[in-house]
């Protein structure tokens, strides 16, 4: 079994990535929703703090640790509804790398006592909180190929 905390870690600096890989582009760019496409990178890089919150806080019965404006808006299903500006955007990357730290902090603290099962559709399996913290590098790697894609295209 891999050790979880390490695997948060692990999630960290692929955030921190993440952040570099994009930090030179411009608002326009980062909002930028090329032909063929249905999100833009700022949508990619706020789903990522999204999905970590439904996957480890709502199906383990808690709230979300971010503000909403974080959350709903940027869940699997959605896309970009408005201009993101700088202001916006680099909270965007704070509640990225702040929502990792969190979740370590929660995570030894013990506050994840049940998991609601989820059966995604890559046929994985999540029983537990750990498996749904083992499956967030899977899932933000799949969208660091997405920003790397549209990086090119805008």
């Amino acid at each position: 079994m891999p050790d979880t905390l390490a695997t948060i870690t692990q999630i960290k600096k692929t955030r921190t990535f993440i952040i570099e890989l994009v930090k030179d582009l411009s608002t326009e760019q980062l909002n930028k929703i090329p032909a063929g496409f249905n999100n833009n990178i700022i949508w990619n890089i706020a789903h990522l703090t999204a999905t970590q919150q439904n996957l480890c806080y709502v199906r383990s019965g808690l709230t979300v640790t971010v503000e909403e404006k974080y959350f709903a808006p940027f869940l699997s299903g959605t896309k970009p509804d408005h201009f993101i500006e700088k202001e916006e955007i680099d909270s965007i990357f704070d509640v990225l790398l702040n929502s990792i730290d969190r979740l370590a902090t929660d995570y030894t603290n013990g506050i994840f006592v049940t998991f609601d099962h989820w059966d995604k559709r890559y046929g994985m399996k999540l029983n537990t909180i750990e498996d749904a913290i083992n499956f967030i590098p899977f899932h933000e790697g799949m969208h660091i190929g997405y920003i790397m894609a549209l990086k090119k295209l805008v």
